[in-house]
């Protein structure tokens, strides 16, 4: 398999298909590489390179006990883009992966970066706090620790049948195979990395990133997001953005790259043509 190490002695696996520019793929919280299948296959069959790792501790990539923060993601990412020697590359996150992107790209800057998708995504900062009185309580997020400790296979059994696809809304036709895909994916990865990754994807605040950032940015957001609710994130983020774009998405779940694969990679291919 292929693999980096990082430079505190974390393997990172990754998967990189194909040539042309390449689009570099950051996953959701708590899911591996395998989450982003629906588009790296649409875009490798129309000659881009495509590359998505598994965030350390997830996936196939260590488990370690340590690191599992925002700056060490960041970090990761910007040691695979360097690995591979990316240039004029498109990074696309969804979720906790698309603050992955706007930190990775505020940290380490846009010499390797043409554009940027975020999809479904944390930013600005999903706690509710003085400055963010829109945000979540973070008694949600204690709930989610106290629920994974407890047992999180049918922790993340019930967020697949549920709120992450919105197969818990009337009318709704739940996939058992969507549901199973992403219990599998949570279930390779450790515990003790998905555990401190709550805390990262939940309480990181990345104003200040979305302002450094120049290259142009897609924000993608479905308003039917029960995981990551939509008023508290795109338009904010799209505002803070010098050079953001919002795309909202009428009754798309939050896992709409997934449910929503045909609308979802049309319009990815269109932002990075335009």
């Amino acid at each position: 398999m292929p693999t980096i190490t990082t430079k505190d002695g974390v393997e990172i696996f990754y998967k990189d298909w194909g040539s042309g520019q390449p689009i570099v793929f950051s996953h959701g919280w708590p899911l591996s590489a395998d989450d982003w299948d629906a588009q790296m296959m649409f875009f490798v069959t129309r000659g881009y390179r495509v590359i998505a790792h598994d965030r350390r501790g997830h996936g196939r990539s260590a488990q370690v006990a340590d690191g599992h923060d925002m700056d060490h993601y960041a970090d990761d990412l910007a040691a695979l883009t360097a690995h591979l020697d990316l240039k004029n590359a498109l990074h696309v996150g969804h979720s906790t992966g698309g603050g992955e992107v706007v930190h990775y790209i505020a940290r380490h800057g846009e010499s390797r970066v043409a554009k940027a998708a975020i999809l479904s995504a944390v930013p600005p900062l999903m706690v509710k706090t003085e400055a963010n009185p829109g945000g979540l309580p973070k008694s949600v997020f204690d709930g989610f620790q106290s629920a994974l400790a407890g047992g999180r296979s049918a922790f993340y059994r019930d967020i697949a049948a549920g709120p992450f696809y919105g197969y818990n809304r009337p009318g709704a036709k739940p996939s058992e195979a969507v549901i199973q895909n992403w219990w599998r994916q949570g279930m390779m990865g450790g515990a003790k990395a998905h555990y401190d990754g709550i805390v990262a994807f939940s309480q990181t605040d990345f104003t200040e990133d979305l302002k450094k950032i120049s290259v142009p940015v897609l924000v993608m957001h479905g308003d039917d997001d029960q995981i990551v609710p939509y008023a508290d994130s795109a338009p904010l983020s799209a505002k803070l953005l010098k050079n953001g774009t919002l795309k909202t998405y009428k009754g798309f779940p939050h896992g709409m790259p997934t449910t929503e694969a045909e609308t979802i990679n049309a319009d990815l291919l269109a932002f990075f043509k335009a």
